[in-house]
């Protein structure tokens, strides 16, 4: 594999030697073609490829039809534009140098690029075609570079269902929504293989435009009724989201309320529509889901749904006593709702940043973060030792950091040798932005000293001015 220029021009030097094509680069890897072309023209300007004594050319031989095809391959990616255009002519010979010509259909040389145009589309059929689209797709972001993927466009548009279907599995991204397009097009996937497609694909530009399709799709009830499953019990949250919404215009209301309590608030904000457009009302069914703090099986969805379209009346009542659910889901739900609704109490909040679950500890530090002065600062000091768990020493840095002073300055040099790598990343982050307080006492001797610790940080400048600012060193 040709991974940049020098390798390229590392190529050329061999082409120019003898070497075989086929032996000198991968002709299926569209990068190789790429580097192969830009590599030619950086040896050409450094030393004589067929030449030597000519010191910025490299001459092709002087009658191109009597060329083998690594002299031809040279002889298309020349500097010289009008060896390049002789190059393209006589490639008619070589069908392996065809990529060659896709590069030069986006020559910045009028003539070159006229005539690898004309070769590219009396050459190109469905097979050829299949095996081009990723190089025509990535010369087809430069500049003179959209005639080629309309071209390929053309002709794949006569491709089969089966031959696109190697497209579809393409691992690039760019290829796929390519080939889907065309599928979508030339309505060659049916509904149900449309929202398939759409559930399965990572791509969120292939999930939108498979989803759109399989739901616009012209079909009976039936064909219409096989996409909802496949949506419907996709992974990806806007798969689902379009499957839930979709559930409107299939009668179905009912089968939204389920996706009421989804993981993701998207999805939850498409099934209130459904349910509200029905006559449903999405904030009793959370509430009634919400009343019984000790069920294990409460959704946590549910109780962060009860925030988005509840009350402050809500959080008082419902959400507060789920603080002590067994799921740790809901208890990380439960502070979330309460920050949602602005009913985050910090006395109430911060003995849960001793919870055993990640996920409750950082919602409670985010919830906390407003009233963080008002926290015990040696309780939270007390927080960042090597003892505690990874997840508690990071809430406890992250609502120091917000107190500012000498208490943040304190608990960031002493998580500088934290074992965790990110953790004193974010130590040394919070020590290099850190300022002194305008409330602070000014020339604090420990401050000078914390500042000595970290000295590995700043710049002899940067070191002095921090001083400077805490009234300590000179």
């Amino acid at each position: 594999m040709l991974e940049n220029v020098e390798d390229g021009a590392a190529a050329a030097t061999r082409l120019a030697g003898g070497a075989p094509l086929q032996s000198t680069l991968d002709v299926a890897d569209p990068a190789d073609w790429i580097a192969l072309d830009a590599g030619v023209r950086e040896v050409a300007w450094h030393r004589p490829l067929f030449r030597p004594g000519r010191e910025h050319s490299a001459p092709p031989p002087a009658d191109l039809t009597q060329a083998g095809e690594s002299q031809l391959a040279l002889a298309l990616c020349h500097r010289d534009g009008r060896i390049r255009q002789e190059a393209v002519r006589q490639s008619v010979r070589y069908p392996g140098l065809l990529p060659l010509v896709v590069i030069r259909c986006a020559d910045w040389v009028g003539p070159v690029r006229e005539h690898a145009r004309r070769l590219l589309c009396e050459a190109l059929d469905v097979d050829s075609a299949l095996d081009l689209t990723p190089l025509v797709l990535r010369i087809g972001r430069r500049d003179r570079g959209a005639f080629g993927v309309d071209a390929l466009g053309q002709v794949l548009r006569q491709a089969s269902h089966g031959q696109l279907a190697v497209l579809f599995a393409d691992p690039d991204r760019i290829i796929r929504r390519f080939a889907y397009r065309l599928a979508v097009e030339g309505r060659l996937l049916r509904p149900a293989e449309l929202a398939r497609a759409a559930a399965g694909d990572p791509d969120t530009v292939v999930q939108d435009l498979c989803a759109t399709a399989a739901l616009t799709a012209p079909g009976d009830e039936d064909a219409f009724a096989g996409v909802l499953p496949a949506l419907l019990s996709a992974r990806n949250p806007r798969v689902r989201s379009a499957g839930v919404t979709a559930l409107r215009r299939a009668g179905r209301p009912k089968q939204a309320e389920p996706f009421l309590s989804d993981r993701s608030a998207l999805v939850r904000a498409c099934a209130r529509y459904v349910v509200r457009q029905q006559g449903g009302d999405p904030v009793a069914w959370y509430r009634e889901r919400c009343t019984a703090p000790d069920d294990p099986e409460l959704p946590p969805g549910a109780v962060i749904g009860l925030a988005e379209c509840g009350n402050r009346a809500d959080a008082a009542l419902l959400l507060q006593p789920l603080l002590a659910h067994p799921s740790a889901g809901v208890r990380a739900r439960a502070v979330a709702g309460l920050r949602a609704l602005d009913c985050a109490n910090a006395e109430q909040l911060w003995p849960l940043l001793d919870d055993p679950a990640a996920g409750v500890v950082r919602e409670t530090a985010a919830a906390l973060l407003p009233s963080a002065r008002e926290l015990p600062a040696d309780w939270l000091s007390e927080r960042t030792s090597s003892e505690r768990p990874r997840h508690v020493r990071v809430g406890a840095l992250r609502l120091l950091d917000a107190c500012g002073g000498i208490v943040a300055l304190r608990a960031a040099v002493g998580l500088l040798e934290d074992p965790d790598v990110k953790l004193r990343t974010w130590a040394a982050q919070s020590v290099q932005r850190w300022h002194p307080s305008p409330d602070g006492r000014r020339g604090d001797v420990e401050v000078g000293q914390l500042l000595d610790r970290s000295r590995h940080l700043f710049s002899d400048h940067m070191l002095r001015r921090r001083k400077w600012e805490a009234g300590v060193g000179s």
